[in-house]
């Protein structure tokens, strides 16, 4: 379980993506992929959530980094690179932003 704290200095990233319920299925199956064989072995990955939302509309990836250059890199692995691509085809648009945590309740 990834453990939301304001004292965490690493990167946290937030991710979400657009789809309708038809590819609602197949793009949370290529993420829970893409997490179980690449993402979760990138060097200073620290842990993740996967959501989707009862419509089917919308998926919410949360991740946390060790630091910023570690998400960066795993982005730009080849790999990554072509699941990314065909992820895209999936949805109509998915964004990955980088917070810092502000505070925690």
């Amino acid at each position: 379980m990834t453990e939301i704290t304001s004292d965490f200095s690493g990167q946290t990233v937030i991710c979400t993506f657009e789809m309708t319920p038809a590819t609602a299925s197949e793009l949370m199956e290529k993420l829970q992929s893409a997490y179980s064989e690449v993402i979760s072995k990138a060097p200073g990955f620290i842990g993740a959530g996967l959501h989707m939302n009862d419509a089917q509309t919308r998926i919410a990836t949360y991740s946390k980094w060790r630091e910023r250059g570690d998400y960066q890199a795993m982005l730009r692995s080849p790999e990554m690179i072509a699941r990314n691509r065909y992820i895209n085809t999936l949805c109509r648009s998915f964004e990955p932003v980088m917070y810092e945590v502000a505070a925690n309740y």
